[in-house]
């Protein structure tokens, strides 16, 4: 596998009315590693992973995945490429109605031919690997649950298993513990920290806790008005460069060096 991950040229974002969400970022991931992506809200974060990953399209610039470039692709390409990408997002984005199982099993459409994404049937050796994903992250009693009968922090574990499933190289976190309670924010990073760790995918999250970031993160970037303005590691990341990032009056949720 190449030694980068991802690299992003150049990269701009002008959404309809002149907003402008990425201006000129360019940035390497190395395989392997533990990104965090931090900033405002407003600042450019999830448009960041959503060009990754082209769910949107960028206005300029490029991005290559594993050494291929995305910002091209199209057809076949994009969906080999989008393939080895896992997405787990804020509001867990899952089918509410459907059961546990089959929201883990959709993780393997992405890599099934075209007619199995228009049926909701599985081989049994496919449910049988959802069934292990499941047991991954502590919910192997609850695939025939609904997914609307989990909490919050259950729901979120049940889509890093759909992650899981899809077998990815790259997971794109997006605010992934934003919506939960502090006391499950560490148990739901632990599983992505799992994945990194053990399954050795490389990952891209943003966060705005700044004690989840120092304990996660292998390296940290920073964006503000659509600009990087902070590369580093997490040892690294004092009061003032808080400071410089988030604004002067900003208070840090843990205690920083200055």
């Amino acid at each position: 596998m190449p030694d980068e991950a991802v690299r992003i040229e150049s990269l701009t974002k002008v959404y309809p009315g002149g907003i402008r969400a990425l201006e000129d970022v360019s940035l390497t991931v190395r395989t392997g590693e533990f990104l965090v992506v931090l900033g405002l809200s407003g600042s450019g974060k999830s448009t960041l992973l959503r060009c990754v990953n082209r769910l949107i399209d960028p206005t300029a610039g490029r991005i290559w995945i594993f050494g291929h470039e995305i910002t091209a692709a199209e057809g076949s390409q994009l969906r080999t490429s989008r393939a080895q990408i896992g997405m787990i997002f804020q509001q867990f984005n899952l089918v509410r109605r459907h059961s546990v199982l089959l929201n883990v099993l959709s993780g393997s459409l992405g890599r099934a031919p075209f007619f199995r994404s228009l049926v909701t049937r599985f081989p049994e050796e496919e449910a049988e690997r959802a069934r292990a994903c499941l047991e991954r992250v502590d919910l192997g009693g609850r695939g025939a649950s609904r997914a609307d009968a989990l909490s919050g922090g259950q729901q979120q574990r049940v889509a890093i298993a759909r992650a899981l499933m899809q077998q990815p190289s790259l997971i794109l976190a997006d605010e992934p513990v934003a919506s939960l309670d502090p006391a499950l924010r560490h148990s739901v990073m632990r599983h992505i920290e799992a994945l990194n760790r053990d399954e050795g995918m490389t990952v891209i999250c943003t966060l705005h806790d700044i004690d989840l970031i120092q304990r996660y993160a292998t390296r940290m970037v920073a964006l503000r008005d659509g600009m990087l303005v902070y590369e580093g590691g997490p040892d690294e990341f004092d009061g003032e460069t808080f400071k410089e990032i988030y604004g002067q009056d900003a208070v840090p949720t843990s205690t920083l060096t200055t």
